[in-house]
């Protein structure tokens, strides 16, 4: 399964991104709270909401609970020293990834 890391840092973010082929706005947001973490809302090139307040836990394909909005790849979170630990603050985009799964 061809994989595509996309480029993060641990710092809130926009940007666009083209994955299989169709453009993407990501934004990421860390959420300070007990129950925080980081989060990502996915939009198209325009900018309209596709999906809002994805956490990104390890361990899961991101968009699996969305197969109804027709995405057949995987978006996947993984930590280098831990494949399962949870993206800190600190480590987005250094020990913690994002990666595109072409399926």
């Amino acid at each position: 399964m061809p994989s595509y890391e996309i480029p993060l840092t641990p710092d809130a973010q926009r940007f666009s991104v083209t994955l299989s082929g169709t453009q993407y706005q990501l934004t990421v947001q860390w959420r300070n709270s007990e129950q925080g973490g980081w989060v990502l809302d996915l939009a198209d090139m325009k900018g309209q909401a596709i999906i809002q307040g994805i956490p990104l836990v390890t361990g899961v394909n991101l968009l699996e609970q969305y197969d109804h909005l027709g995405f057949t790849d995987a978006l996947w979170v993984q930590t280098t020293a831990d494949p399962d630990a949870v993206p800190t603050f600190e480590n987005l985009g250094i020990g913690s990834h994002l990666y595109w799964y072409v399926e």
